[in-house]
């Protein structure tokens, strides 16, 4: 089922999440890629909103530059379904646990979006909305996957000095924001900007602005949203929890 659970308690949410829930069944993801194959794994990620020390904001972690794939890559926490769970939202919930150190009892789960295929991953992603009831400390679940967990302020990604598109080396163009010393691209942007902009919240911001990936230290070999070696971190980023792995930091792509 796609929109907001059955008996779910909408009270006391903010407006722009009231928003978001009314559109949350028909959401318009721009970069559906067709129908899932037979063999794609059954995902979910968690997209969880909360008041932190600078207003609104949503979690965002940074995964490890060890990984195998998607190496430095922001994401919303999740992954691959296990056996038996209550899929999407136990698997988002779990994933948010294991990797953010979400304690699920404090998350009150508000709706599901529209299903995603990701065609180079294959795999089928279910983004799940909740609210943070009872915030608690970012932190980094399992530094071998976890680089690091940042509340990123909603302000910050709707400021238009921090939205930019991007293009790969294959031809991809899409949106990213710039904070929280991370460049957020692919499939975490794209639906970053899908619920940015069900939740009214989008200002208006210079879609000609256009730059390389390389300019971002991106690998041109990884996986789209991976990021390579990095600079210093913003000096002004959110709530972060840093696994202190040392791998390489993510870093703003500079303009052109």
């Amino acid at each position: 089922m796609t929109g907001v659970l059955p008996g779910v308690d909408t009270s006391g949410l903010p407006d722009y999440l009231q928003r978001l829930l009314v559109s949350s069944a028909d959401l318009p993801l721009r970069h559906r890629m067709g129908g899932a194959t037979d063999t794609a794994r059954r995902s979910a990620v968690l997209v969880l909103f909360g008041e932190g020390p600078r207003g609104a904001d949503v979690l965002l972690i940074e995964k490890s530059a060890r990984l195998r794939t998607h190496a430095g890559q922001p994401a919303f926490p999740g992954g691959g379904a296990d056996p038996g769970e209550d899929y999407p939202v136990g698997t988002a919930l779990r994933e948010a646990q294991e990797e953010a150190g979400v304690d699920p009892d404090g998350v009150r789960v508000l709706a599901t979006l529209p299903e995603l295929f990701l065609g180079p991953s294959d795999n089928l992603v279910v983004p799940v909305v909740a609210w943070w009831d009872d915030p608690a400390d970012v932190t980094v679940g399992d530094p071998l996957e976890v680089a690091r967990v940042a509340r990123v302020p909603l302000a910050d990604l709707t400021d238009p000095a921090n939205r930019f598109r991007v293009r790969h080396r294959l031809g991809y163009v899409g949106p990213a924001f710039g904070v929280a010393g991370m460049v957020v691209w692919g499939f975490t942007a794209g639906l970053l900007d899908a619920i940015l902009d069900a939740a009214g919240l989008t200002r208006p911001w210079d879609a000609r602005d256009v730059r390389p990936l390389e300019a971002a230290g991106v690998r041109p070999a990884a996986a789209p949203g991976s990021l390579g070696e990095g600079g210093a971190e913003d000096a002004a980023a959110p709530t972060v929890a840093d696994g202190g792995t040392g791998g390489p930091a993510a870093r703003t792509v500079p303009r052109r």
